[in-house]
């Protein structure tokens, strides 16, 4: 039986979201269509796609906003034109970034720009890592919450502070908001306040949201303009961009609407955790809905306990794993969302309880 299929059959299930199948999915998306007499644009053009565009431009203080087919194309490009703009062509990153991370060096590769590090991998900016680049920069790409450190947060008064100093300094700020609409409910702000300051943004639109794909990029009309153009010189022109805007647009006040709740659940979650010291967690508080947990067994270890779970109790703890600093050590991501929203208190205490007893028992 393929993992898929074994989490399918469980009735626990920790990480994220329900996950509908297709079937449940293009249901769905079908009745909503019919309900608010939906088509599809043509090439971008139709007024449901440009509508939501309208939308997410307005949530976050922007002028406009662009449908994109990937996070990666919107953000290399991005920051790309902010270089060109300001005619110096060095960008600054966490070293935790996803350009860094995931993306395959595309940044070097296809001459978008050159990128360093800045800052300590194991938290959050502070405007002092920026202030120790001597260099000019043209961008500074800052991604709110960082996701690959537990989800953590620069404090408000940091983040003001950055702002400020990127913009002395003359360059481009530009947001890695995948996962914005939770890193403003951290702050307990709304979107326009966090964005406020920052000359563009990417946001997701499957990510918390739960869509089927897609991302926006947000900007002064002209930024966006040029940013629209060169999405289509690299491919991703696609004749249709309606079912991916209609898998988000569907659900999405819903779940911006919940991300308090998600927040909450958290905050449950982890003092539930502080009951089992094998697993830890970070951050020390949450400061969005997610965390890293950390466990003292290694990645297949974890996966074995993972499997016996779920076939003799039912419960999926986990999704991917990924090896620790230290040797026979792994880590998980845990993404809060309606699987544990839903999940009475009990059901999640007696879940972490066995969670905890199978990695003591190596």
């Amino acid at each position: 039986m393929t993992d898929q299929e074994l989490q399918r059959r469980c009735h626990t299930v920790f990480p994220g979201h329900r996950a509908r199948s297709p079937a449940e999915m293009y249901a769905a998306m079908a009745a909503w269509c019919e309900a608010n007499g939906v088509e599809h644009d043509m090439y971008g053009a139709g007024s449901l796609i440009q509508e939501f565009e309208a939308k997410i431009a307005r949530l976050l203080g922007f002028e406009a906003a662009v449908f994109c087919i990937s996070g990666t194309m919107a953000q290399v490009t991005a920051l790309r034109l902010a270089c060109q703009d300001r005619g110096r062509d060095l960008v600054a990153l966490h070293p935790t970034s996803h350009i860094f991370v995931h993306e395959r060096s595309n940044y070097q590769l296809l001459g978008h720009f050159k990128a360093l590090q800045a800052g300590d991998r194991h938290r959050p900016w502070q405007v002092a890592d920026l202030a120790a680049i001597p260099d000019r920069l043209g961008a500074v790409g800052m991604e709110l919450p960082l996701r690959e450190i537990g989800g953590q947060l620069s404090s408000w008064e940091e983040l003001h502070a950055i702002k400020d100093h990127v913009r002395a300094r003359g360059a481009h700020l530009h947001m890695d908001g995948a996962r914005l609409w939770e890193a403003a409910c951290g702050y307990g702000k709304p979107l326009h306040e966090v964005a406020s300051g920052f000359d563009s943004a990417y946001v997701s639109l499957y990510k918390g949201v739960g869509g089927l794909g897609g991302a926006m990029l947000a900007g002064s009309r002209e930024f966006v303009e040029r940013a629209a153009e060169w999405f289509r010189r690299q491919g991703g022109n696609v004749i249709h961009r309606s079912p991916y805007v209609v898998a988000a647009a569907m659900q999405f006040d819903e779940r911006l609407a919940a991300m308090p709740d998600y927040l909450g659940r958290t905050h449950f979650l982890h003092e539930a955790l502080g009951a089992h010291p094998g697993i830890r967690r970070n951050p020390a508080a949450p400061q969005a809905n997610m965390l890293h947990l950390h466990l003292s067994v290694s990645p297949e270890r974890a996966l074995e306990i993972r499997r016996a779970l779920a076939e003799r109790h039912g419960i999926w703890m986990f999704n991917r794993i990924a090896s620790g600093v230290l040797p026979g050590t792994s880590s998980f991501e845990l993404y809060v969302g309606d699987n544990l929203l839903a999940m009475p208190d009990e059901q999640l205490r007696t879940a972490l309880g066995l969670f905890a007893d199978a990695l003591a028992r190596q």
